[in-house]
């Protein structure tokens, strides 16, 4: 039976990924562990199943627009996809995935910095902007291995936390890409990027057994229609200050979990 407290949490979460293209697991995980109470690694393994199948239907409307910018989502899926494999496996293979505390700890970590990236954006964006301009050959000459490596940061703390891959993955691409990306391709190559990370990364709390489906199901009946709204709206919407306003939640959030 769907829980309709789920379905809502789901709704707000997807409209909010749809329209900004971030909020995805930064949102959601701390819904679930401060609100509902679910686990820390419950929370993970079903959070990241329910980016990967929510993202899907946002990318999905994005692709159609022309705006995925897939040079740059296939050089961040070289940094994130193995490295997210391989923390798994590690994870899994010591049997941490149990040890509640330090994945909680974690998670409120990520959630502040993530917050803290997405306050700081317009800075390092015009910090960013001004290098790009100024030094343009020596800029361009390092986004490559610098987008590579934005991908192993990300894979870490998605693979870890289910979070990181669209607030922390967006900062990343603005500060590497400030002449490229503009609002709408950011938020397509962000969504198109954290699928199959999402996927790889939820692998291994798949076999352990750490989904809760029917959790995923209340989720999704919430996420899949609200995400198709905001994915329609983004070129209309004010995301700015949706961000500013999703940042502030985040910080508080974070803090309340790590204190």
């Amino acid at each position: 039976m769907i829980d309709t407290g789920f379905a809502i949490a789901g709704a707000v979460t997807g409209f909010v990924v749809g329209l900004t293209g971030v909020g995805g697991g930064a949102l959601m995980t701390p819904i679930l562990l401060l609100v509902f109470g679910v686990s820390p690694t419950t929370a993970i393994a079903t959070d990241l199943w329910f980016a990967a199948i929510t993202k899907t239907v946002g990318a999905g409307i994005h692709h159609r627009a022309g705006q995925v910018d897939w040079q740059v989502v296939k050089r961040l899926w070289l940094g994130s996809l193995p490295v997210a494999l391989l923390t798994v496996v590690v994870v899994s293979a010591g049997n941490h995935l149990g040890k509640v505390d330090w994945l909680a700890e974690t998670i409120g970590f990520v959630v502040v910095v993530t917050a803290l990236g997405l306050m700081f954006a317009p800075w390092l964006l015009n910090v960013a902007t001004n290098r790009r301009i100024e030094q343009p050959v020596q800029f361009k000459a390092v986004q490559p291995i610098l987008t590579v490596l934005a991908g192993v940061t990300l894979g870490v703390c998605v693979a870890l936390t289910s979070i990181g891959a669209g607030a922390l993955g967006s900062v990343m691409l603005l500060y590497l890409y400030p002449l490229r990306m503009t609002p709408h391709r950011l938020v397509a190559t962000d969504l198109v990027h954290a699928i199959p990370l999402a996927v790889v990364a939820g692998s291994g709390y798949l076999i352990a057994g750490l989904v809760d489906w029917w959790m995923l199901a209340s989720l999704l009946c919430g996420s899949v229609p609200a995400i198709i709204v905001g994915s329609l709206l983004a070129r209309k919407a004010p995301g700015r200050l949706l961000q500013i306003v999703l940042a502030i939640v985040l910080v508080s959030a974070g803090l309340k979990i790590l204190f």
